[in-house]
């Protein structure tokens, strides 16, 4: 299994495929085996890792497998107390009550690298630093939450999925680097690999990959049978069935081939 960390820059794709308008992460990284894991949006930076293990992007963000990713979010306005503790227990969005966060606020990074273009600052508007922790993975999810409790987000960074920790692997914009797996104790749970199955595998329920689909009332090892009835191709003349009328049909004497010359 490999692993590359990668650092997004702001207003790059989460994709390989190439972009008229955006750069995308395959200016970064050019290996052809390896699938984005843990995507960010357009205007979020941070950590994203890319793998050739074909299940572990579901892996890491199941919420069931309480894997959390850690944001650090500077937000419109002074963000009080009672503010972080709504969104600890969870916030209501447009498709469902969130799960409960881990939230604290923070003073601003030393650490953090200048953006381009930069947060629009205002001078009669306070700004906040508040770090996010999420086992889920909806859409757009940290700017919905901190939006919905009345402090927009201004700029996003990822720092963390589960124990990978882009500040302490010291990763600018940018930048990659290829980490051992079994360094990590994320990694350790993981499924196997599963080889692609055809349609004709019935997934099991809770894992993946399952057993051929059999036809009804069909046992191992027999062949399927035909169909007992016949095709009208397949009848003599006696067999075929004939169309019942009222008896005012005229027969059809129209010829079926060509004109004859």
């Amino acid at each position: 299994m490999k692993i590359v960390i990668l650092n997004k820059p702001y207003d790059v794709l989460s994709q390989f495929r190439e972009d008229d308008t955006h750069l995308t992460v395959s200016h970064f990284v050019q290996d052809p085996a390896l699938r984005i894991a843990g995507r960010l949006d357009l205007d979020s930076e941070g950590l994203i890792f890319l793998t050739d293990h074909g299940g572990l992007n579901q892996f890491i963000t199941n919420p069931a497998n309480k894997k959390y990713k850690t944001y650090l979010a500077q937000v419109e306005g002074d963000i009080s107390e009672e503010t972080l503790e709504q969104l600890r227990k969870g916030v209501e969005l447009n498709d469902g009550m969130t799960l409960p966060a881990k939230v604290q606020k923070v003073d601003e990074p030393e650490w953090l690298w200048e953006r381009t273009p930069p947060v629009r600052y205002r001078a009669t508007v306070p700004t906040s630093w508040v770090e996010i922790q999420i086992c889920e993975g909806r859409n757009r999810q940290i700017r919905r939450m901190t939006s919905a409790v009345g402090f927009p987000t201004l700029r996003l960074i990822r720092t963390k999925i589960g124990s990978i920790d882009l500040i302490q692997l010291k990763l600018q914009p940018g930048e990659q680097t290829e980490i051992e797996p079994l360094l990590y104790p994320d990694f350790r749970d993981v499924p196997a690999d599963q080889p692609y199955r055809p349609r004709s595998y019935v997934k099991k329920p809770g894992g993946t990959g399952g057993k051929p689909m059999q036809h009804k009332n069909q046992k191992d090892g027999e062949k399927k049978k035909s169909s007992g009835t016949r095709r009208i191709w397949q009848m003599d003349e006696s067999e075929k069935p004939r169309r019942k009328t009222n008896g005012t049909t005229r027969p059809n004497t129209k010829s079926r081939g060509r004109r004859p010359r």
